[in-house]
């Protein structure tokens, strides 16, 4: 899959989508309004806009999407350990855990388990 990066005006818009879809334009308007404060015509372009970069389609003015969040949230974590680690994950969690963050026993185990399942593919 070709990357899909979302600035965080679409990733929320995204957001909205996926919560609510299908969701009809007029619905997604109404969302936008309550919780983003998008006017009609913002949320129209951003349809627009999503439908163009492969996002989402509106059909009989029905908008769901094309991608769901774990494929954009997954091409967008490696494209940002790519471009800003070189590629290198454990330099990432390195940066990570070095910049004072903590990780809890319990995400220590989901991660260990995420690994070997990985590496059982």
């Amino acid at each position: 899959m070709e990357n899909k990066i979302l600035c965080e005006s679409d990733f929320r818009f995204m957001d909205l989508v996926w919560e609510s879809e299908p969701v009809s334009s007029m619905k997604l308007a109404e969302l936008c309004l309550e919780k983003l404060g998008w006017k009609k015509s913002t949320v129209f372009t951003m349809i627009k806009k999503l439908s163009h970069k492969g996002l989402i389609k509106s059909e009989n003015a029905v908008v769901t999407s094309l991608l769901g969040r774990r494929e954009i949230e997954s091409s967008e974590s490696s494209l940002f350990v790519s471009r800003t680690f070189g590629g290198s994950l454990p330099c990432f969690v390195a940066a990570f855990l070095g910049g004072g963050n903590r990780i809890s026993p319990e995400d220590a185990s989901e991660l260990r388990r995420l690994i070997d399942e990985y590496e059982e593919k």
